[in-house]
């Protein structure tokens, strides 16, 4: 995993043949062969056409959530040994949006990233504080909480196949930004909390990314902080020219 990696969240966007098109676009503005890791997580209907669209790019493609059994009466749910066999390399696990909306908790989200790794894929583990938390001072306690549940027997073998992606959920689709000093405090307090679990060469080379609303804009200051080592991209990863920036600006940190 390099040291730098830049996700996209597609979220709910994009149809397949919008997918080949986007694909089409963004391959000659990012050489991610020669550049800091790119993924884009999609929507499962576009993942096929993501696959296919990413070939010979070093591009690689994700899915936005994966049920916690390997089979079963889960009607509408997908497992990590389907997201395997479709091409999936990553898969983002506890974006604030599915604990919001869909009922994800502590405990779900752990059972997701294990069996997520069990069946070798990597994990973009997303945690963060509620605004009224931040609002409180609470928010060390909140998210080095958050590291610990999510974490919890998960090897220190298992933790190379994992990215933590830090969203102040107070941030996301807002167009609120933490400022690059907050953004790097609490990537350091979560990198401190995993230097306490596993050691601190693990923490070292964890990969930590920010997650709340960053764009081609404010992406090169809050990459150029020591503890954030690269960005889960919303709305912005839905313009290529926009995310080829976000990703520029990564490899003048690398």
């Amino acid at each position: 995993m390099k040291k730098t990696v830049i996700a996209g969240n597609w979220k709910m966007n994009m149809t397949r043949a919008e997918t080949k098109a986007f694909f089409r676009e963004i391959a000659p503005l990012v050489n991610a062969k020669d550049s800091c890791g790119v993924v884009f997580c999609v929507p499962f209907t576009d993942l096929a056409a993501a696959v296919r669209g990413a070939r010979g790019t070093g591009i690689k493609i994700g899915a936005q959530n994966v049920h916690f059994m390997e089979k079963g009466a889960y009607t509408g749910e997908i497992s990590a040994k389907m997201l395997r066999e479709a091409g999936v390399s990553y898969v983002i696990v506890g974006h604030s949006e599915r604990r919001q909306y869909f009922g994800e908790t502590d405990e779900t989200v752990n059972l997701r990233v294990k069996a997520a790794l069990a069946a070798g894929l990597k994990v973009i583990l997303c945690l963060g504080e509620m605004r009224d938390a931040r609002e409180k001072g609470i928010t060390d306690e909140v998210v080095s909480m958050q590291t610990k549940l999510a974490l919890r027997d998960v090897t220190e073998k298992q933790l190379r196949s994992v990215i933590i992606a830090y969203e102040p959920v107070w941030a996301i689709g807002t167009g609120l930004t933490a400022t690059p000093e907050q953004a790097d405090e609490t990537c350091g307090v979560i990198r401190a909390t995993v230097a306490s679990l596993y050691g601190k060469k693990a923490a070292r080379r964890l990969v930590i990314q920010y997650g709340g609303s960053m764009n081609e804009k404010n992406a090169a200051e809050l990459l150029a902080q020591p503890n954030v080592n690269g960005g889960l991209i919303g709305g912005a990863s839905l313009k290529p020219a926009a995310f080829a920036a976000i990703v520029a600006a990564a490899n003048g940190k690398n």
